[in-house]
């Protein structure tokens, strides 16, 4: 590890594979190029734009929420998946990205089961994911209320720096965790907090027919434009 007084930083790595074995970093879904095996990617029609979906092997590695052109949702992934190629997704990445299309088009699809490998900063960051990918599509936590389930009540600024440290958002769904009293806030993707909004409308924000998170009840001033979640922190 060092001499003592070394300042050490700690890459804690966690594969997300629920239910199934982990195989290989590198198979038939990585592009070849000169012989030598690539992260692959592909541009995804969505009804918020194109979202570039990056993998190797059947795991995802990585995913961009669109930019203003395709030019730059590939730039923004190039960036954050060094070396991902253009490439044919393999079946199983097929079905995710099939998966995050039909999700994003309002139906409410889960996709915490998607295999996905993120390298975290600290166990903190790793829990706070864990807790994120485990909210169902049109429902919301507030920051708050995911630092309690981490174990760490007081630390909502903690976890929104995690949140924005999120290489596959929509997977690991961030755009679900909300300010106190259901504030859409702290969305450091493409579009920001619009984004984020857009997203939650398409997931809807209420089941059993309640009013979405950005549409008031009866009675409320139009001013307000989250739904408080339980806890409203």
């Amino acid at each position: 590890m060092g001499a003592a007084g070394t300042a050490i930083q700690v890459l804690v790595r966690a594969v997300f594979w629920p239910r199934r074995r982990w195989s290989s970093w590198f198979g038939d879904g990585a592009a070849r190029i000169d012989g030598v095996d690539r992260p692959g990617f592909a541009l995804v029609p969505t009804a918020i734009g194109a979202c570039g979906i990056a993998w190797r092997d059947d795991v995802i590695v990585g995913v961009a929420l669109p930019e203003p052109d395709e030019v730059a949702t590939e730039r923004r992934l190039r960036r954050s998946v060094p070396g991902v190629e253009r490439a044919t997704p393999p079946p199983v990445v097929q079905d995710v990205i099939d998966r995050v299309v039909t999700l994003l088009a309002g139906e409410p699809v889960d996709l915490a089961d998607v295999a996905v490998a993120v390298e975290h900063e600290s166990d903190f960051t790793r829990r706070v994911h864990e807790v994120v990918r485990a909210i169902p599509p049109g429902q919301t936590l507030t920051y708050g209320e995911v630092a309690e389930r981490v174990g760490e009540p007081g630390g909502a600024q903690a976890v929104g720096r995690a949140m924005g440290s999120n290489p596959v958002p929509i997977i690991v769904p961030c755009h679900r965790v909300v300010g106190a009293g259901g504030r859409p806030v702290g969305f450091s993707a493409p579009g920001g907090v619009a984004t984020k909004q857009r997203i939650l409308r398409i997931e809807g924000a209420a089941a059993g027919g309640q009013p979405s998170l950005f549409e008031p009840a009866p009675g409320e001033p139009t001013s307000v434009v989250g739904r408080p979640s339980a806890g409203g922190r």
